[in-house]
């Protein structure tokens, strides 16, 4: 009976030692099973890293020195090509009432028109007058205050050129609201990259009072050399910094347009023309920058 009872008692412990160890050993297939559903892609990780590793240091090297040069070379023609394809317009900015609207119907048609004041920017196709054909879009924008900064923004990376257009007749009483203008132009981040050619035009010069390109040149240069120091002062004085704008002309120097990153012409012309609405306008000067561009 005894001996009945041990062999019941090894065969049941045998029993038990067989499904624990059934039991252990699927514990662990399915461990390794979840294991590699979380990670499949290791064997061929760990196949690259080996094959990697069996490379020569010099062959790696030349292989990631090419990488470099290809994105390199791609970013360098993503901005040069942008930089240069962009930049087909011709801006013609400047007060109210300084003429711009009518100089942009002389440019386009040669034809004298009578105008008012724009409230939205105008936009047409500008032959230059030179062997190259060129042509760019001319863009008359609105002079208002209040609108000016809205189409700027909008235009102002497109820029090959900015036409300035000051009224000659009545600078004297402008010349701070021009030089304003001017200093947020020159200061500008985007227009100051791009450097697009600064083409003041001082318009109106059939009036007897009109000041001479020169005169305005100098004037100009005083008021904004004046204007710099007081809004460097102004920046400087609530939060030590120059937000978005850049210094204007040199540091320790007195300012002028000459040391601007843009080429600058000040050129004299009338849009109305000397001899009325039935002549020709005086706009040579201007149609001959125009055509260097």
């Amino acid at each position: 009976m005894r001996q009945i009872w041990q062999h019941h008692s090894h065969s049941q412990a045998s029993l038990i030692g067989q499904m624990e160890a059934d039991s252990t050993g699927g514990n662990m297939g399915d461990k390794a099973e979840v294991e590699m559903a979380e990670n499949p892609f290791e064997p061929y990780i760990e196949s690259i890293r080996q094959q990697l590793e069996d490379q020569d240091p010099v062959f790696l090297i030349g292989v990631i020195v090419a990488l470099a040069a290809v994105v390199i070379t791609c970013v360098f023609l993503k901005y040069f090509l942008s930089s240069k394809t962009v930049q087909s317009a011709v801006l013609l900015v400047g007060l109210c009432d300084s003429g711009k609207t009518l100089l942009f119907s002389r440019l386009l048609s040669g034809k004298f028109k009578r105008t008012q004041t724009s409230i939205t920017d105008s936009s047409a196709p500008y032959k230059a007058k030179n062997d190259r054909g060129s042509t760019w879009t001319l863009i008359d924008l609105p002079g208002h205050d209040s609108l000016r900064p809205q189409y700027l923004e909008k235009f102002k990376s497109a820029a090959r050129a900015i036409v300035f257009v000051v009224d000659s007749a009545i600078f004297q009483k402008e010349v701070r609201d021009v030089a304003e203008f001017l200093y947020v132009l020159l200061t500008d981040t985007v227009i100051s990259r791009n450097a697009p050619a600064l083409l003041m035009t001082c318009n109106k010069q059939d009036i007897t009072m009109a000041k001479s390109a020169k005169l305005i040149q100098q004037q100009l240069e005083k008021e904004l050399n004046t204007l710099r120091v007081t809004r460097s002062a102004a920046l400087s004085s609530q939060d030590g910094s120059v937000g978005g704008s850049l210094y204007l002309g040199k540091k320790g120097k007195d300012f002028e347009f000459s040391q601007l990153p843009m080429k600058v012409e000040f050129l004299e012309c009338s849009a109305r023309g000397s001899k009325g609405e039935e002549g020709s306008a005086d706009i040579e000067n201007l149609e001959s920058s125009l055509a260097k561009l």
